[in-house]
């Protein structure tokens, strides 16, 4: 017998009896207020378990009781496994009608995130790099922050909210521990319900919350489905897979993303692999056309092989700051590197649109008209390497033409612009023939084609204003991002300042414990934080001399610039 049938739920009082006592608790807990509810709904089990528990509670309410709104919610964060969308998608539509036809106050709700949220958005773009566990940053655009906004938004109108969801404490450990601490919370006070501890005025409901996943399957198995679709096909969806949990509604950040869910996101890189979607494309020969997704996590975001993965990306940060990591457990001092670059970021638009067309030549029916990247989004990468990036040759028109074999369908950008390619292209033949001809200067010439490319795109945009006082700020910053030709001079530079300033702290330190005589717990401090900074200090000395013995002749006098002021003491994010 599993552990899952020795917990079941229905154990002690027989299936019946316990479903008829969930029915009823729901159907108490909807007539004691006017607060509005919101369902969680992803279209996996235990959502769909749950819906169908408020549906049959409603349902068995006389008219005259149905006495506020329910509203299904379900985030497409537009890069969902495109089976799971389809399936969720046909689903909402069927609740829609179902519940309109049963004259039920229930409607569905397809949440997306704003443009700017997007993940192309961000990682075609701005050149975020694909996320990563220490640098996460997708979960709170994509899921996070839609259904929050739909809460928030619900609070504001009606005082207050309930959160039905489908968060079942016999999903792992970390689940059961989080609903057991939230059931004890003081601000607990209503009998049924759990304070939200992120959303204030918010409340939980957790009608499976005991269930175990076998339960969840006897009842989808036993229980047809009020809106019309069948829950064998949902469950065929599950088979082949390793893990139990579906991609839940994400509502703060103590719920999984879908990086440790079953049904997650396409471009998930927060995985080793992409299990659900490796299964069904082997698992069966008429879902081969999603194998393009899998390719394009593979070979364009997948961060595993560090080489690689620098070799996309930027060694100075989004603002052009540089910043040294020292990482003591293996003894190394580099650059963190930044944002994609304007060449991969190129590479992967293409790579995108390829794999659209992909799906669409070789998909079925449904798919033939699917985008992986829409119009809104491509308008907001090209307004942001344009207008915030200050590539102003405007590669994406040509880009997407390259890839589409069509016109690109947006507008004529003129904000801004008054050089074309053809202008820019002439400006990047002159920083090579200048760098021809002073081999002395070591300048990179793409480098300084950036550069100067960034200045006269500020001047551009700067030249129609009356008051001018930040021009100069922005140009000095502009100028100050390329104070380095190339990453080692960075790095060595960086290495310089590190040591300087650690051998003055050390030396603070040294004078500090000289005066701990006979306190014993801050002498042990000190003295800990002492060989902490000699280690710092020999992995930044190790280095560069590493560094040194490889660049003999690098030259750091000219780097002596306003740079200095503007990157030191700064802490920074991954890419901010």
């Amino acid at each position: 017998m599993s552990s899952n049938a020795r917990k079941s739920a229905f154990k002690a009082q027989g299936f019946k009896q316990t479903i008829d006592e969930v029915l009823k608790k729901t159907q108490e807990l909807y007539l004691s207020d006017e607060i509005p509810w919101v369902v969680g709904y992803s279209g996996g089990k235990d959502s769909t378990a749950v819906l169908q528990l408020v549906w049959f509670a409603l349902a068995d309410l006389p008219k005259e009781k149905h006495i506020k709104p329910v509203h299904v919610i379900s985030t497409d964060t537009l890069v969902e496994n495109p089976v799971v969308a389809l399936w969720v998608e046909a689903s909402l539509e069927k609740i829609n009608q179902s519940a309109e036809a049963q004259d039920l106050p229930i409607q569905a709700h397809r949440l997306i995130p704003a443009v700017e949220n997007r993940f192309w958005v961000n990682v075609i773009g701005k050149g975020y790099p694909a996320p990563r566990p220490k640098f996460r940053w997708c979960t709170d655009r994509l899921k996070i922050k839609p259904s929050e906004t739909f809460i928030k938004d619900t609070v504001k109108q009606n005082g207050e909210a309930i959160l039905v969801l489908g968060t079942r404490k016999l999903e792992s450990t970390t689940r059961s521990a989080n609903m057991r601490e939230a059931e004890e919370h003081e601000r607990n006070t209503r009998e049924g319900l759990v304070a939200d501890q992120t959303l204030d005025r918010v409340w939980k409901f957790t009608p499976i919350g005991e269930w175990s996943n076998d339960d969840v399957w006897v009842y989808l198995n036993q229980i047809r489905n009020p809106w019309g679709v069948e829950n064998f096909q949902l469950q065929t969806m599950y088979q082949g897979a390793t893990e139990d949990n579906e991609c839940p509604l994400v509502v703060d950040t103590t719920t999984p993303s879908c990086g440790d869910s079953r049904f997650g996101c396409y471009v998930c890189t927060l995985v080793g692999q992409d299990k659900s979607l490796h299964a069904m494309i082997h698992n069966d020969d008429e879902k081969i056309w999603m194998a393009p997704l899998l390719e394009l996590r593979d070979d364009y975001l997948d961060h595993t092989n560090y080489e690689v993965d620098r070799s996309r990306r930027d060694w100075r940060r989004m603002d052009g700051r540089t910043t040294l990591h020292i990482n003591t457990r293996y003894g190394e001092a580099k650059l963190v590197y930044g944002p994609y670059t304007e060449e991969h970021r190129h590479e992967l638009f293409k790579a995108v649109l390829r794999a659209q067309l992909a799906i669409q030549e070789n998909g079925p029916d449904e798919v033939r008209t699917m985008k992986l990247l829409n119009d809104d989004d491509m308008e907001a990468i090209r307004r942001i390497w344009v207008m915030e990036k200050h590539e102003i040759e405007d590669a994406l028109p040509g880009l997407y033409q390259e890839v589409m074999g069509e016109p690109y369908p947006g507008i004529q950008l003129t904000e801004g612009l008054s050089f074309g390619a053809e202008e820019m292209l002439l400006l990047k033949r002159a920083c090579e023939l200048y760098v021809k001809k002073n081999p002395d200067s070591e300048i990179d010439p793409i480098l300084l084609y950036k550069q100067t490319r960034e200045l006269l795109h500020i001047e551009l945009q700067n030249k129609t204003m009356i008051r001018r006082a930040k021009l100069y700020d922005t140009l000095e910053r502009a100028i100050e991002k390329y104070s380095f030709v190339n990453e080692t001079e960075a790095l060595t530079y960086r290495l310089r300042k590190e040591i300087k300033s650690t051998e003055i702290k050390l030396g603070t330190l040294l004078e500090e414990i000289k005066h701990l005589s006979g306190k014993v717990e801050l002498r042990k401090k000190k003295d800990k934080e002492i060989n902490e900074t000699k280690q710092r200090l020999q992995i930044a000395r190790d280095q560069l001399k590493d560094v040194l013995s490889l660049e003999e002749d690098v030259d750091l006098v000219h780097f002596i610039t306003p740079q200095t002021t503007a990157q030191d003491g700064n802490t920074v994010d991954h890419v901010a």
